[in-house]
């Protein structure tokens, strides 16, 4: 396990970016908390709120953000487009089997989240890998939420992206 990937090309390309943000609608969340002030309930709520199905996985809850809490990915019943980790980088191997078992597209591991050997065995299924960057954060930053404030977010495009419809 590394603590950084600068020689990987997993999580820095701006157009792949977009599109996963635009083409998957589904992110179960893994870890996600009930408490509002963790950074998971803040990312899942706001994904909710920009159109996004957001399914929670954490054993100790039976709900969070008004949908169902399921105990681990192989629980869902139904496709996954993106598997969003809120977990520590050594609890990630497990996650990304489960994560290629249930046929997920996309392997997001949040902030300060870095796993090398797990996402190259991600990749090698056929997922695509997101490492050290946050959902939320990403989203605003590509599709508007973040200019309306003034912050640069070092996009620079003579258009504005199409926002995603809800």
């Amino acid at each position: 396990m590394s603590t950084s990937a600068p020689e990987l090309e997993f999580d820095s390309d701006i157009p792949l970016l977009r599109r996963i943000l635009a083409e998957c609608r589904t992110i179960a969340v893994v870890g996600l908390s009930q408490n509002w002030s963790r950074p998971s309930n803040f990312a899942a709520k706001y994904m909710q709120e920009h159109g996004y199905r957001v399914i929670p996985v954490n054993p100790m809850y039976e709900e969070v953000l008004g949908e169902r809490c399921y105990p681990n990915l192989r629980a869902i019943p139904g496709p996954v487009d993106i598997v969003d980790c809120f977990r520590a980088a050594s609890e990630i191997p497990a996650i990304a089997d489960d994560a290629i078992a249930i046929g997920a597209k996309v392997l997001w591991l949040q902030l300060g989240i870095v796993n090398v050997e797990a996402a190259r065995k991600a990749r090698a299924a056929g997922l695509e890998i997101v490492m050290d960057r946050c959902v939320k954060i990403e989203h605003a930053r590509l599709f508007g939420g973040l200019n309306f404030v003034g912050v640069n977010t070092k996009v620079i495009s003579a258009k504005r992206p199409k926002y995603i419809a809800n």
